[in-house]
């Protein structure tokens, strides 16, 4: 059963993460019947440390508090991706999974539990925006680009910002159950568990290809997406033969014009979710999938989630 958790800083931690951590583990709610966990603060360097907001935090406690701790979270901080961390929290990292501690990161945290060595050979989330990164410098783990979090028992990753308190609530609904997660989720104001990954989140603007050839044909297709066309009429458009336009167009994009259309449509139809209130057969329409049915299937399909679900997210429950 979870009792004792710690919260383990480096100089720059991201308060927001931080809070994240306290706000799940850190609350005495016990008049409303939630459990109660012995929780700490703990520096590995040093008393005091220095947010990236350029405020300071002190505490008391010294890597020695995470001997004792059925949990160990690691928040965000500034340069994780770049810095090198203390020998001794690896270490005291490591011996924590060894006894069977379940370690957790929120966001650029995952940086320190890669460092440690504790996700080689296993699934990680992190921030879209670090993926990359975190795969290159740390290539034996696999990176989930699109998870809010990633539950490797005993490690525990969450993807930015507000995915760590969905990682956290995670927890406490696989040892307490569904019935205190959720009774914590509707103190905190927030949604037990949240649709889709971070796919829905990603800015995701398309390449622009160098035009040498597939360019004038890249031009129709962004301007005509609610049109059924086939490789062959945009072969002829491009005065090309279709096995030449298909090469070609995968060489200059990356795909092919059926992915690359596809993905084009999938944007225009969250400009349209976000800014309009359009019904969702008229986008459908719009964005060439044709009925509301073809729109949801491919819109999950390829962000995780539904497209009335992504309006809610984005523009309130009063615009679903």
């Amino acid at each position: 059963m979870l009792k004792n958790v710690a919260t383990v800083l480096l100089d720059g931690v991201h308060p927001f993460e931080l809070g994240v951590v306290c706000e799940v583990f850190g609350m005495d709610r016990s008049d409303d019947g939630l459990p109660v966990y012995d929780f700490a603060v703990v520096s590995a360097e040093g008393p005091g440390l220095a947010t990236h907001c350029g405020f300071t935090v002190s505490t008391p406690h010294g890597l020695e508090r995470l001997e004792e701790a059925d949990l160990i979270a690691v928040p965000a901080g500034e340069a994780f991706t770049v810095r090198e961390f203390p020998p001794e929290l690896l270490a005291a990292l490591r011996r924590a999974v060894d006894r069977g501690t379940r370690v957790l990161s929120v966001c650029s945290g995952v940086f320190v539990l890669a460092a440690a060595g504790l996700l080689d050979g296993r699934r990680c989330a992190v921030h879209w925006h670090h993926a990359e990164q975190l795969a290159r410098r740390y290539p034996r783990l696999m990176v989930e680009p699109d998870m809010l979090y990633v539950d490797e028992d005993p490690v525990i990753t969450s993807a930015g910002t507000a995915a760590g308190i969905d990682a956290c609530l995670h927890l406490v609904r696989k040892e307490q159950g569904p019935e205190v997660a959720n009774k914590l989720a509707r103190r905190m104001v927030v949604p037990p568990h949240r649709d889709g990954g971070q796919a829905q989140f990603i800015e995701r603007p398309l390449p622009k290809a160098p035009a040498d050839t597939v360019g004038e044909v890249l031009a129709w297709m962004e301007t005509h997406l609610d049109r059924e066309v086939t490789v062959e009429q945009l072969a002829a458009r491009a005065h090309m033969a279709p096995r030449t336009f298909a090469r070609r167009f995968r060489q200059e994009t990356g795909t092919t014009p059926y992915r690359w259309l596809l993905r084009q449509r999938v944007l225009l139809a969250q400009e349209l979710l976000e800014g309009t209130d359009e019904t969702m057969d008229a986008i459908a329409w719009r964005t060439g999938f044709g009925t509301a049915a073809a729109l949801r299937h491919q819109f999950l399909r390829a962000l995780g989630t539904t497209p009335n679900a992504y309006r809610r997210a984005f523009r309130g429950p009063q615009a679903a």
